[in-house]
């Protein structure tokens, strides 16, 4: 048995990996958050709230717990919340990750870290795992950052960087492009849509899928984990309009430059994932597969 200790398990990827590693007889999940579990599920796994800010929390769970196996899927996602609040996006992905990283090394874990497409400039999109980084903004510089210290350990490593998750959440605050263009056209409220940046949207259950098989064969190294469809934000809103026969007339198309966003966003990123279909066996869904999965999931 495969003892995994992740982190970020309120978090929507942390959510689908402790329901694929505890429905599993081959993993022990001790799932780790802030402040107390807000998973439906709620057996199958142990879990320990834990502020990743706090050294010696963290090193203490990691002694306690003894983890075969440690995925980082906690940080501070939302770019502008990073660009507002530069201290603590530094102590969540960069300071915590190091502590994480030194608990790791003395108990020996596999260590997989997650990271993000916003580490790239998106001058040249896609992106394949050589290509070098060059972040226009303070979340991606601090994922950089991390990717760093993460390269420099001492044990087996891996990284997995992705782009725009999407998926059904527990928690009923997280929305996603999916549902966020179903309520507003179902309430008949006109919507602006961005036209001019380009992404490789990622189904939230195929990114766990790709963590858990990097983890099965402890693969080490820098892995793209992505859908396969490029698309810009407005390809996707008409792809679920249409799917769900709602009103497109309420789309108005716009540039980014319509939007006043404290941090800036990278053009076109989206991945080349050949290395993780090769190496890992990685299948992900099409969007429209996507799609229609997340449809189903919602209440």
């Amino acid at each position: 048995m495969m003892k995994v200790l992740i982190t970020g398990s309120n978090g929507l990827l942390g959510q689908y990996l402790v329901e694929l590693l505890s429905s599993l007889p081959a993993y022990e999940v001790i799932a780790t958050g802030r402040g107390a579990n807000r998973l439906r599920l709620q057996k199958g796994y142990q879990y320990e709230s834990v502020n990743l800010a706090d050294e010696a929390a963290v090193k203490g769970l990691i002694e306690r717990t003894a983890p075969d196996v440690i995925i980082h899927a906690g940080a501070m996602t939302q770019a502008d919340d990073c660009e507002r609040s530069k201290d603590a996006c530094w102590m969540v992905n960069v300071t915590a990750t190091r502590y994480l990283l030194q608990g790791a090394e003395k108990a020996g874990a596999f260590f997989l870290f997650l990271s993000t497409d916003f580490v790239f400039d998106g001058l040249s999109g896609p992106y394949t795992e050589e290509d070098a980084v060059n972040p226009v903004n303070y979340y991606g510089a601090s994922k950089v950052a991390a990717e760093r210290i993460v390269k420099q350990a001492k044990i087996p490593w891996a990284i997995a960087r992705t782009v725009l998750v999407y998926g059904v959440a527990d928690d009923p605050r997280r929305s996603n492009i999916i549902t966020w263009v179903k309520s507003n056209l179902e309430q008949k409220k006109k919507l602006k849509v961005v036209n001019d940046q380009w992404r490789t949207p990622t189904l939230v259950q195929d990114l766990a899928e790709g963590c858990k098989r990097i983890i099965d064969k402890k693969a080490e190294g820098v892995f793209h984990l992505s859908g396969k469809d490029m698309l810009t934000p407005y390809d996707m809103a008409m792809q679920v309009a249409n799917y769900l026969n709602l009103d497109t007339k309420l789309f108005e198309k716009v540039d980014a430059s319509s939007f006043r966003q404290p941090a800036q966003r990278p053009a076109k990123t989206g991945f080349v994932i050949d290395k993780a279909e090769r190496e890992l066996g990685f299948a992900p869904r099409s969007f429209e597969e996507g799609l229609k999965l997340v449809i189903e999931q919602l209440p």
